[in-house]
């Protein structure tokens, strides 16, 4: 596929993705009548099945996708590793530990909005925390090393609060947000988490032309002129702004931050500044279709988004790092 032709495919794959989520469910609703629906016109139940279901179920998807690749395009350029994601930095943990702390104490139940409140503060106290690391560092393994024991003990504390639940409503609700979905989303949740995604993605593009340079080192890129602890710092802000808004949205979905970013790398010329808007639709399509195909799998229990993510992830993440030469690092 030529470059030029790259964004306009992906851009025409997501809508027709999002298309395919309204015109696909359980309710035997016309695609003609979905899309009079989405213009306000039909029956009161196709309005509510569409305006409130089916709706706000496809753009969390999207969005969350769009979120999690352009994320790990931007870490991967950071980094300068294709095995980079966006809970290297243990943001997704954190964001997580506190929607799980949340539910432990029963706290959802009484606010509606709390959970992607907490899930959100979360991500940017981690955040914060790996922002005053890139620094003060002077090396990306630090980061990552930080990110990893960061990591580490907010899933021990979620394993510590799911071991000592007492409430087996609130227990099954833990295990529910760990596994990820953007079932039962409404716009509300969306245009609570929308802003941080939008955000993050935002800061995440503005440092483009930086990690095009961080491609010739990090030594080379300085003595271009490249402010390297600058780049770190927004990258990171921004990462950890946009995966924190996904967090809250959908809970912990893993490996499209990897996979997203990887397969249209070849297609930029792996230049990472060029590889972020692609991630993100790519990011996008694939989660909107992985959802599509939970709720088509006729199952007694609906699977949850981030294990089906993790088993079409998984084998390309194995795949990826088998392919890795040892000169990769």
């Amino acid at each position: 596929m030529k470059p030029s032709a790259l964004l306009p495919c992906l851009i025409g794959g997501g809508i027709a993705a999002l298309l395919l989520a309204l015109f696909i469910g359980a309710a035997p609703i016309s695609p003609f009548a979905a899309i009079k629906a989405l213009f306000g016109v039909g029956s009161p139940s196709d309005l509510i099945v569409v305006w409130e279901i089916r709706l706000p179920r496809a753009l969390a998807a999207y969005c969350v996708g769009a979120a999690l690749g352009i994320s790990g395009a931007a870490l991967q350029g950071l980094l300068r590793n294709p095995l980079a994601e966006p809970g290297v930095l243990g943001v997704s943990a954190t964001a997580s530990l506190a929607a799980t702390a949340i539910l432990y104490w029963g706290l959802a139940r009484q606010f509606e909005f709390i959970m992607p409140i907490a899930s959100i503060i979360g991500a940017l106290a981690a955040t914060a925390l790996i922002g005053f690391a890139a620094i003060r560092s002077a090396s990306v393994v630090s980061l990552i090393l930080i990110g990893a024991a960061l990591s580490s003990f907010a899933g021990a504390l979620m394993s510590l609060l799911m071991n000592t639940a007492t409430d087996l409503f609130s227990l099954s609700d833990m295990v529910d947000w760990m596994l990820g979905s953007v079932a039962n989303r409404s716009l509300g949740d969306l245009a609570l988490s929308g802003p941080f995604m939008a955000a993050g993605a935002l800061i995440l593009l503005s440092q483009a032309r930086g990690l095009s340079a961080l491609t010739l080192g990090e030594e080379a890129a300085q003595g271009a002129g490249l402010d390297l602890q600058r780049t770190r710092l927004f990258v990171t802000l921004g990462a950890g702004l946009a995966v924190g808004g996904a967090v809250s949205m959908a809970g912990i979905i893993g490996f499209v931050g990897i996979v997203a970013p990887h397969m249209v790398r070849p297609l930029v010329r792996h230049d990472p500044a060029r590889t972020l808007i692609p991630a993100a639709l790519l990011g996008a399509i694939m989660l909107t279709l992985s959802d599509l195909l939970i709720r088509l799998i006729p199952t007694a229990t609906e699977l949850k988004l981030g294990v089906v993510a993790a088993l079409a992830g998984a084998p390309v993440f194995a795949w990826i790092a088998a392919k890795r030469r040892p000169a990769d690092g």
